[in-house]
């Protein structure tokens, strides 16, 4: 996308702040909007943005509780009781795949998270698609000439569901090297393919069926009953039902693409529900998304040199 495409797509994310903070926002220069990554709302303190090489304040006055209330009601789009199953996980997904994660007080009712008596502070996430750059990756992710399935990890906010939704936007395009296969995508939060009235918001490729707004342990049992795919792709393992399903998904002879939040392999290795993946190898490629600044490198092992 050219540098003008990226700066559009900060400031359709922008639209979801109330007015007063929209013309604050939209002060940050062109070269800034094409790069930020988030922008964020703490009662108190000035809005700020987040950009490749660190948060810095927009300036202006500070945010009110108010504010971030009003930014609620436009990402819901004025209805906070639709957006309640998203809402007491702590998030909202937006139109354009952009999401806004929320701080505060919280309420229970049986003694699970029911929602928000009030809200302290926002994250509005900027949803962006990086055409190519998986172009280098790519090859080794096959082997005699068949996609393998895939985890890709690293931590919060390096960039996991772009590179996976480019993978597979790749993978199922004819015409690609390796495209051309039948891709189910599972989108529980919305953010991969921003479905828009049935049709995806963000390019996920033409042979793609997306499942959105499910959980995704359901939604990988829906789709392999359903849509005989050759690849299944999810965002985010947090679960064991999601480790299970993949299981299941691959078991029945479909490759899988999922990503995890870990730095590195000893990571991993200490939680759980990850080193129990990896003694499972499910996966035979495994990427870490390096960052330096506002550069990003890939590092993949392959078969036997992921540890279990």
């Amino acid at each position: 996308m050219t540098e003008l495409e990226e700066a559009g797509r900060y400031d359709s994310a922008v639209m979801l702040l109330p007015p007063r903070l929209r013309a604050r926002a939209r002060e940050l220069d062109r070269a800034g909007r094409a790069q930020a990554e988030e922008l964020r709302l703490r009662a108190g303190m000035p809005l700020g943005v987040v950009l490749p090489r660190g948060e810095r304040s927009l300036g202006g006055g500070a945010v009110t509780v108010r504010d971030i209330a009003d930014l609620v009601e436009i990402a819901t789009g004025a209805s906070v009781h639709s957006a309640g199953a998203t809402l007491k996980n702590g998030y909202i997904s937006c139109p354009g795949g952009h999401r806004v994660g929320l701080g505060g007080s919280v309420y229970l009712s049986g003694g699970e998270t029911a929602g928000f008596r009030a809200y302290s502070s926002a994250a509005v996430r900027i949803a962006r698609e990086k055409r190519g750059i998986a172009e280098k990756l790519l090859p080794g992710l096959y082997r005699g000439g068949t996609f393998r399935s895939t985890l890709i990890a690293a931590p919060p906010g390096a960039g996991k569901t772009t590179l996976l939704r480019e993978i597979v936007r790749k993978i199922s395009s004819p015409g690609e090297p390796g495209g051309g296969l039948r891709v189910s995508l599972c989108d529980e939060r919305g953010e991969i393919a921003a479905m828009e009235g049935g049709v995806p918001g963000l390019s996920v490729g033409a042979m793609t069926d997306v499942l959105d707004g499910c959980p995704k342990a359901r939604a990988v049992m829906m789709v392999l009953r359903s849509l005989n795919p050759q690849v299944v792709a999810i965002d985010e393992i947090t679960a064991p039902e999601d480790a299970g399903a993949l299981t299941l998904a691959a078991n029945c002879g479909a490759a899988v693409i999922a990503t995890a939040h870990a730095g590195s392999v000893e990571e991993l290795r200490r939680r759980p529900l990850y080193a129990g993946i990896l003694r499972e190898r499910i996966f035979e490629n495994l990427v870490f998304i390096r960052r330096s600044g506002g550069d990003r490198s890939f590092e993949l092992m392959r078969g036997g040199e992921i540890p279990c």
